[in-house]
């Protein structure tokens, strides 16, 4: 299959799971809602592609969630050239992926993150995962978020699961802290050996995301909380703002390649604490 094809395949893939996306968080809410829609393009002298980021604030349900979509190509910098693979060479690139954040109104209600990724230099590669950070503790839920990962997972290798957790539970992890940021997930990079298989995968990572972010939501949607909750929802915003300023790969690799700021920073939760 000729590369081309490989990148609109997965560009198309991606700008799809953004609009499913969005429609499922429109009926959450209930009503017909409106996202704030940024259309942006990368490159100020000749096209090198762009995105679309949608925000949607102050819902009854989600108090800020993002939904982002981007297809960019062009030159990485010289510096920043040797940490990106197949890019040591020869500095040409080309980018699509879809990057999804979520803050609840509700602190019973954890923060979800999921993104996918397909990165093309001299070599081609796909990226991503998805983890929740929750305020309370609530084993039932892990297991079960886990299990349900281990399940998507094993339809593809039986290998994944165990491997993706780690990288996971290594990547999230906040050491300055000594914490991790939240119970973990999967994260998955470089997967270059079959196309037609790892996009499979991909795919199914990305419907199985929006089957757990709905039946989270739906569970506990209506469960009370306290100002007392609240504040401690705010706190553990606190760490993951450090986590995404200080450590995440794709705000680093967004900021450095010339990506639209706002849209990279979607991420940032709308109000934060630290004590």
């Amino acid at each position: 299959m000729e590369l081309n094809i490989k990148q609109d395949l997965a560009s198309n893939w991606f700008k799809l799971l953004q609009d499913a996306i969005c429609d499922d968080i429109s009926k959450i809410e209930k009503k017909k809602i409106k996202f704030r829609s940024t259309q942006w393009k990368r490159g100020k002298k000749k096209d090198e592609g762009g995105g679309e980021y949608k925000i949607f604030e102050n819902g009854q349900v989600f108090e800020k969630v993002g939904v982002n979509f981007s297809k960019v190509y062009g030159k990485f910098p010289k510096k920043f050239q040797k940490n990106i693979l197949g890019a040591n060479t020869n500095p040409r690139f080309w980018a699509s992926g879809i990057s999804v954040v979520m803050h609840m109104q509700n602190p019973h209600i954890p923060a979800m993150h999921f993104n996918t990724r397909y990165i093309c230099t001299t070599q081609n590669w796909f990226g991503g995962g998805m983890d929740i950070t929750p305020t309370t503790k609530d084993e039932h839920e892990r297991k079960k978020f886990h299990n349900t990962l281990k399940i998507v997972c094993d339809r593809h290798n039986k290998k994944y699961y165990e491997k993706y957790k780690k990288w996971c539970d290594d990547y999230f992890f906040l050491p300055h802290r000594n914490e991790p940021r939240g119970i973990g997930g999967i994260f998955f990079d470089y997967k270059k050996n079959n196309f037609e298989k790892d996009f499979k995968f991909v795919r199914d990572v990305g419907i199985t995301f929006q089957m757990i972010f709905n039946n989270i939501i739906k569970k506990k949607i209506n469960k009370n909380w306290t100002l007392k909750d609240k504040e401690k929802q705010f706190i553990k915003r606190g760490r993951y703002t450090e986590f995404n300023l200080l450590y995440d790969r794709g705000t680093k690799f967004g900021l450095q390649t010339g990506g639209n700021v706002e849209g990279i920073l979607m991420s940032l939760p709308p109000i934060a604490k630290w004590k």
